[in-house]
């Protein structure tokens, strides 16, 4: 089946700092792009056992990257107890849900802004300390791709759309 979605890696190489947030930005607009042109019914659809979705993963991820960005590297209590949950409450429309994944990431980008570099530690212990900001970012990336394989087959199954 030919890949109808395509959309080039980034070819980003201008320093570790300028890949890493490279290609979590790629992964993060694969999944946006896997939910473009849905309605809300597709992107409610549970076309797997679990309670995975569409909408599901998008809010999943929302909630992955305050977590991680917004308590674990900065510090935001208002982000320590996100549950992660994929089931979308019937009464948040998918408009916000996703616009919800746009406004978490844009927060996400200010807090590695301003973190100050790779090496800058988180404010929140991971285990048993803090982890740098590099390895935040490659949870995340990891995450983040993990979940955009995910939809890239729900987004099969609904409407035969593919590619990354």
């Amino acid at each position: 089946m030919l890949e109808s979605q395509r959309e080039r890696v980034p070819l980003n190489d201008g320093g570790e700092m300028d890949t890493a947030v490279a290609f979590l930005s790629f992964a993060r607009s694969c999944v946006l792009k896997k939910v473009a042109g849905l309605d809300d019914e597709q992107l409610r659809r549970r076309l797997v056992v679990s309670d995975t979705t569409l909408l599901g993963l998008v809010q999943h991820l929302t909630d992955a990257e305050r977590y991680w960005f917004g308590y674990t590297l900065a510090g935001d209590r208002r982000h320590a107890d996100v549950d992660f949950d994929m089931v979308v409450a019937p009464d948040r429309s998918a408009d916000q849900v996703i616009a919800a994944y746009r406004t978490a990431i844009a927060e996400s980008d200010g807090h590695i802004r301003a973190a100050g570099g790779l090496d800058a530690r988180t404010v929140q212990p991971v285990n048993d300390g803090p982890v740098t900001l590099r390895w935040v970012l490659a949870h995340m990336t990891s995450e983040t791709v993990r979940h955009a394989g995910h939809a890239d087959i729900l987004r099969e199954l609904v409407d035969g759309v593919t590619g990354r």
